[in-house]
């Protein structure tokens, strides 16, 4: 199984740079599209797994990186257009049988998804030969706005400051990138405003990002969801419940047209990548992936949208039949009781952006007159829980300046006091200072088992920064801004709750059957 690279011509003649494995022997093949701006060559093991098993499997650097010439414009119309003409491509060779599946994590799934969907208006055979049969979208980024700012408006600074200076504007990657930029400045993401973040970078990348500030002009979210409603072809949904886009994959598996399967792992955005799992909490995606094209290939999934979220590193499975993955039911955890979550301080508390709450730190101040969160406990579980599904903060509160962001963060706590992230919200609302609002947070995808004496400590703050840019206070677009005011916060418990998913009754599966049937 030799890998040989060839170059497919994209519509206007720009020669694609894409490597291709072939099964040994004369056989028709079905194959699997990979197209990646994170360097083809990367995937070389992975396209001898899928040949091992059968399938031709090409890996195809995007236009404009590594090995493939252009510009490279993130996100933009050219992925639609490059990815139909390989398809095309692929069922013009003498070696394809016509059948194939795009496949791809974060960008890739990007990709694979718009040559699924974004169909031009064709003649019906021609725009089929530019259409997979069947999406594999890992960890899906699913466009510009989706990954630069959270669904409830706050910008994610951290994530596209680290990717833009590790893949924007250039050929290659350089991963290290904004750490090293950090090391130089370490207060280089508090320097104001933010579009002009490009230019202190440039100093410490040696080279221009001029793609940045473009990154927040775009607002329009959800729109491959939205596409994805009108497809009938299969997809296999993939994330992980640490994953920052857990909640775009939820989405685009409930919204589905055709089968869907949703596969969500204890994983972060590497998925199985993470070595620091233990062994059953691991999963073999490649033979996973293999089984599932075969039977999408092979029209035997069933019309339905179901499949499997994992109960966090315990090794056990909660089955999902539903629009979103079920709980069993809610519990409902109120603020300021004795059985919910006890206020220990700052019903009453200072945001200030100067001195924002932290997205790198799990320490909480002990409390006095300065509180820059509000802080709560539950009292120990008295036996083991099953969470599996989306998490919801609704608090009644009130800002005295005209836009506030709310982030709230779940920890749990084992019975020594050890600290483990369980769940982050936070969203934007502008209106009238001093006046009391209902608030929802929503809080993610949970899928985990919490033992018995478990803790959980909520916190209520202004910011989390640097994970998300800081509200300025004053109204004006977080991005430009470049004042940033105080703003006095209440919370009142009264009014205010935690909802968990709590699975009611324990229906464990077997990942990989129920992913495949």
């Amino acid at each position: 199984m030799n890998i040989r690279t060839v170059s497919v011509p994209a519509p206007d003649g720009t020669p694609l740079a894409t490597d291709v494995c072939l099964p040994d022997g004369n056989r028709l093949r079905r194959a699997v599209l990979i197209r990646t701006p994170y360097g083809r060559e990367a995937h070389r093991a992975e396209l001898r797994g899928w040949a091992a098993h059968g399938f031709a499997a090409l890996a195809q650097d995007v236009r404009g990186r590594h090995g493939s010439p252009g510009e490279w414009h993130p996100y933009r119309g050219h992925e639609r257009a490059d990815g139909a003409a390989t398809v095309a491509w692929i069922r013009a060779q003498a070696w394809s049988n016509g059948e194939v599946v795009a496949a791809g994590a974060s960008y890739a799934a990007y990709c694979a998804l718009v040559t699924a969907l974004d169909v031009p208006d064709a003649d019906p055979g021609a725009a089929h030969e530019g259409v997979p049969d069947a999406v594999i979208a890992a960890v899906p980024a699913l466009g510009l706005a989706d990954t630069a700012r959270e669904p409830g408006g706050p910008e994610r600074l951290w994530a596209r400051a680290g990717w833009w200076a590790a893949h924007g504007d250039r050929h290659d990657s350089d991963p290290d990138a904004l750490e090293r930029a950090l090391a130089d400045d370490p207060r280089l993401l508090e320097h104001l405003p933010v579009a002009r973040l490009a230019e202190r970078l440039a100093t410490g990348l040696g080279r221009e990002l001029p793609s940045w500030p473009g990154l927040w002009d775009d607002r329009e979210r959800g729109r491959l969801v939205s596409l994805g409603a009108t497809a009938r072809l299969p997809l296999l949904a993939v994330g992980g419940t640490r994953d920052p886009f857990a909640e775009d994959t939820v989405a685009l598996w409930r919204g589905w047209g055709g089968p869907a399967r949703l596969l969500l792992g204890p994983w972060g955005h590497r998925l199985t990548a993470d070595r620091s799992l233990p062994p059953r909490a691991r999963l073999n995606l490649g033979a996973l992936y293999v089984r599932w094209a075969r039977a999408a290939l092979a029209g035997r999934l069933e019309p339905t949208r179901h499949g499997a979220i994992a109960l966090g590193d315990s090794g056990r499975w909660h089955n999902t039949h539903r629009a979103a993955p079920p709980s069993g039911g809610e519990r409902r955890w109120p603020f300021g009781s004795s059985t919910g979550l006890r206020l220990l301080h700052g019903a009453e508390f200072r945001a200030d952006p100067e001195r924002p709450v932290r997205s790198d730190s799990l320490a909480v101040p002990a409390g006095g007159d300065h509180a820059d969160r509000c802080l709560l406990l539950s009292p120990p579980l008295p036996r083991p829980l099953d969470l599996a599904g989306a998490a919801v903060a609704r608090i009644n509160a009130t800002a005295d300046t005209p836009s506030a962001d709310w982030a709230v963060r779940l920890t749990a706590l084992d019975p020594s006091g050890r600290a483990d992230p369980l769940a982050l919200g936070i969203v934007r609302r502008t209106g009238p200072p001093g006046e009391p609002a209902d608030i929802t947070v929503p809080l993610g995808i949970l899928g985990r088992r919490l033992p018995a004496g478990t803790r959980l400590r909520a916190e209520i703050a202004g910011h989390h920064f640097p994970a998300h840019a800081r509200n300025p206070h004053t109204g004006d677009d977080p991005v430009a801004a470049t004042r940033l005011v105080p703003s006095r916060r209440t919370v009142n418990p009264r009014g205010s709750a935690l909802d968990l998913p709590v699975v009611a009754r324990r229906r464990y599966v077997e990942p990989v059957p129920e992913i495949c049937r």
